[in-house]
């Protein structure tokens, strides 16, 4: 049994805390945080679980064997980096780190430690993106022509944190997971309303050697909630409607194929292709959970997990490169990319 601490219990503090308490193999034992009423909703909820104001009470338990940092992202790099260096393995909420230095650095710290570092990518785990990965390394899919995703809404303005940090950098893991690729350059353009604040608004487009383009639109300022992806295929596509109910991705077998018969080429060379729409079934099970289960199998049997510190630094890359092109309306920013993906390194 791994025993477990929550470091922050705001916004998505209650989130874990509650999956902990529920997941095979981890027991919930202490939670701090420096509001003390937000520590009396803990106790009256579960009253096992030990509590306290100071983070160090759970770093100096020799009983607490790993430890999920909850807090602004700001204190990332401060609370990850003692967690690890308490020798206890990291959870930790996204995006990893403000910068990717420091990203590089606690990744290398979990290496030398022989941790497991886990960053909470949720999107990753949802039965959703889970699905659309299985399909899209399919034979039936076809090439990837294009991803474009809308996440907007009205509010939830974040102080330390601009648009693209807060609603951008799910579009940049699930881009991670479902092509296997990393961008090699990105263009931005966005703006902040409001003097003194992060941008409230932004729109992304990533390049990649294969061709694949993906566009993101990110927004603060909309008057209704979205969250949609659709994915283009020379075989199939996919929409992705996380709002829905049920039948969160449906999959069209729709395309356009292009000819050589020099007769059709004279009438015209492109031709489209239209057949039925199904909707997959997809694994309910909350995201929080299975990725629990599996931070417990990474520890239990010292695997890699799936959104390891690689991933959450190549994300603060694109941040960050993203953040330099909206600096400079739109320039198109080359993204190094020189670390590891999926177990390998890249060039």
């Amino acid at each position: 049994m791994i025993r477990i601490g929550v470091i922050g219990y705001g916004y998505w503090g209650p989130n874990l805390v509650r999956n902990f308490s529920e997941t095979p193999g981890l027991m919930l034992a202490s939670v701090a945080d420096i509001d003390q009423k937000k520590l009396d909703l803990v106790r009256k909820r579960y009253p096992g679980v030990q509590t306290t104001t100071r983070f160090q009470d759970l770093l100096e338990d020799p009983a607490i064997d790993a430890i999920a940092v909850a807090t602004p992202v700001s204190t990332h790099f401060e609370l990850g980096m003692a967690v690890l260096k308490a020798g206890k393995h990291l959870w930790i909420e996204k995006p990893v780190t403000e910068t990717s230095l420091q990203a590089r650095k606690l990744v290398d710290e979990a290496e030398k430690r022989d941790l497991v570092l886990i960053v909470d990518h949720t999107f990753i785990y949802t039965g959703a993106v889970r699905k659309m990965a299985e399909l899209i390394k399919g034979d039936d899919f076809g090439d990837v022509f294009y991803y474009d995703s809308t996440r907007v809404n009205l509010g939830l303005f974040q102080r330390d944190v601009s648009v693209i940090s807060d609603l951008a950098v799910h579009d940049f893991s699930i881009l991670d997971y479902l092509l296997g690729e990393q961008p090699v350059a990105v263009s931005a353009v966005g703006t902040n309303h409001f003097p003194g604040t992060p941008e409230n608004l932004s729109y992304l487009t990533l390049f990649y050697d294969s061709g694949i383009i993906a566009h993101v639109n990110v927004n603060w300022l909309a008057p209704v909630k979205m969250r949609q992806i659709l994915v283009g295929g020379s075989k199939k596509m996919i929409t992705y409607d996380d709002l829905e109910s049920s039948e969160k991705i449906k999959v069209y077998d729709k395309g356009v194929s292009l000819t050589d018969d020099p007769q059709q080429i004279y009438e015209m060379r492109v031709g489209y292709r239209t057949g039925d729409m199904w909707a997959p079934r997809l694994d309910s099970t909350e995201a929080l959970r299975v990725e629990g289960e599996h931070f417990v199998d990474c520890i239990e049997n010292g695997k890699m997990p799936l959104t390891d510190g690689y991933l959450g630094l190549r994300v603060v890359e694109l941040i960050e490169a993203a953040t330099r092109s909206m600096n400079e309306r739109g320039r198109s920013v080359e993204v190094n990319g020189k670390f590891m993906f999926q177990g390998r390194r890249v060039a």
